[in-house]
């Protein structure tokens, strides 16, 4: 048994190598810059609405309020629409006794978790040092609602897989139906800011639990009026159970 995990943690961690070397090249500037970019774009933004007179929905900063919304939405993006796409751009792979969709599953998730912790360190850096933002107060609830988002993503991200193999129009509808996420999950507002009857609704979607548990565990102070820990967890692991169970299921009938 320990012979078969340690087998198949070489194998993931061969892939993981080896889509570092393809979405970052062999040069450090290559992992520099997937680091930079998301940080450089997120700093626009934050620039955007600091310069239309845009006051944080909580505390002082809003560099730091937009920080604890938008990273962690963009981590679940990524996994989302990554994973989507994994197992194609990956087939040849798989002609390997040893590697399965699931390790290409796993090796995805691996590199963008630590490609988006490291922004994430960086970002945050970057506000605490030039803006005077302070330092969170939880960093382990902000690492769990983090993992856990991350988590949601990869459900999403498989569950997407295995639709996209099924019907390939399922790539545009997605993206569609996923753009409306951006204004649902809490990146730019606090929910106790609408009325009872619409923070019900935006109480559906996971990604804002996830949100206002990161917030949580930063601020310290931050009462989510939303946040439910076992919805998010329910949430997560049906996404999980969900798309690896019909990734086997389709597997199978493609034998």
């Amino acid at each position: 048994m320990d012979g078969v995990i340690t087998t198949q943690a070489r194998v993931v961690a061969a892939l993981v190598l080896r889509e570092t070397r393809t979405a970052f090249g062999d040069t450090q500037l290559g992992y520099l810059w997937a680091i930079v970019n998301p940080a450089l774009s997120t700093l626009v933004l934050v620039l955007i609405f600091s310069s239309i007179g845009r006051s944080p929905a909580f505390g002082t900063s809003f560099a730091l309020f937009f920080a604890t919304g938008i990273l962690p939405f963009q981590a679940y993006s990524k996994l989302s629409g990554s994973l989507m796409t994994a197992i194609n751009s990956s087939r040849g792979l798989l002609s390997y006794p040893l590697v399965s969709e699931t390790d290409i599953f796993v090796s995805k998730y691996i590199l963008v978790v630590l490609t988006y912790l490291m922004i994430i360190i960086v970002f945050f850096s970057m506000i605490i040092w030039g803006d005077g933002a302070p330092l969170p107060v939880q960093v382990e609830q902000c690492a769990a609602a983090f993992i856990v988002l991350t988590l949601l993503g990869m459900g999403a991200g498989v569950t997407n897989a295995v639709l996209f193999r099924l019907w390939p129009t399922w790539k545009q509808l997605e993206s569609i139906i996923s753009r409306p996420l951006f204004f649902l999950s809490g990146i730019f507002y606090v929910p106790s800011d609408f009325p009872t009857h619409i923070v019900k609704i935006l109480a559906w979607n996971p990604i804002l639990h996830g949100i206002e548990w990161f917030r949580e565990g930063y601020y310290g102070n931050y009462d989510s009026i939303v946040l439910s820990k076992p919805y998010f967890f329910v949430c997560t692991t049906i996404l999980l159970l969900l798309g690896f169970f019909g990734e086997r299921l389709y597997r199978k009938k493609s034998i």
